[in-house]
């Protein structure tokens, strides 16, 4: 049985960002991303509970998040999402090398 994902506008943001960020370097890989990314993500609604939990933003936010991981080597990117009874949600698609959700990022006195 295959249940509705649902993509969060911070996610949508995300992967907008994430596909100008690489259209502009290389435009054909962009492309590439962009629909593997949709594939991965819609494969989601088939086995959502497949992928490992985030433990660390699960603590932090208090809500079984897990993570999807789409890419290879420094391309790789989190795709954080929660599972209801009914669908799946993505939260946020952020590249492996960003803070995870739960640190602060720093402010300018820093």
């Amino acid at each position: 049985m295959t249940c509705p994902v649902h993509i969060a506008g911070p996610a949508a943001a995300e992967i907008d960002e994430a596909t100008a960020w690489i259209q502009a370097r290389n435009p054909e890989a962009a492309r590439r991303w962009y629909w593997g990314l949709l594939a991965a993500i819609e494969g989601l609604g088939r086995l959502p509970h497949r992928h490992p939990v985030a433990r660390t933003e699960s603590a932090h936010f208090g809500l079984v998040i897990r993570q999807l991981v789409y890419g290879k080597g420094v391309g790789r990117y989190r795709v954080l999402y929660t599972v209801t009874e009914r669908a799946v949600f993505v939260l946020h698609v952020r590249h492996g090398r960003r803070l995870r959700l739960d640190q602060a990022a720093p402010t300018e006195d820093e």
